[in-house]
């Protein structure tokens, strides 16, 4: 431990948080793919606005299509395959690159940067602003990822910050 710098630690944090956040986007993948017919009811519930409070003024904004929930199902899944490419590839790159000159680690944090953005929209655009605002998500007693959403994000965004933070000497 005493030939570990604080600047190898550092560079080998981030790499380990991004390796954690791949990990979840592999294993939300894996969920997805292996159930998809759970995944798609809960999609499917959350666009009829069926389970939330019966609301007039909003009513015009369910979408009750089964193809249309399959469609926007899709689109999610590619965005979640999208962001752990990223992810996975960045945490590739930092890691390759752990020992680099500051200059080149610090370029290396692209496509992790990029990963983090996307999942950043999935989680907090799609779920927190579009399912919990427009849907009224958080009105489901059963069909309610608002919290789930938000822990997510809880985790990438200070993830992004700390990634982007060009403290390596």
């Amino acid at each position: 431990m005493n030939d570990l710098t604080t600047d190898q630690l550092i560079r080998n944090s981030k790499v380990i948080l991004m390796a954690f956040l791949s990990f979840f986007g592999l294993l939300v993948m894996y969920s997805n793919f292996i159930d998809y017919s759970t995944n798609y009811e809960y999609v499917g519930h959350i666009l009829s606005m069926d389970t939330t409070r019966e609301n007039t003024n909003i009513s015009y904004r369910a979408i009750t299509s089964p193809m249309l929930h399959h469609r926007i199902y899709w689109i999610i899944i590619t965005l979640e395959v999208m962001y752990t490419a990223y992810c996975l590839m960045g945490t590739y790159q930092l890691f390759k690159n752990r020992h680099a000159t500051a200059d080149v680690f610090h370029e290396s944090k692209k496509l992790s940067i990029v990963g983090l953005l996307i999942a950043i929209f999935v989680y907090y655009v799609c779920l927190q602003v579009i399912g919990v605002e427009w849907f009224n998500m958080d009105e489901s007693q059963v069909w309610n990822a608002k919290d789930w959403a938000r822990h997510v994000v809880d985790f990438i965004l200070p993830l992004l910050i700390y990634l982007t933070l060009k403290i390596e000497r």
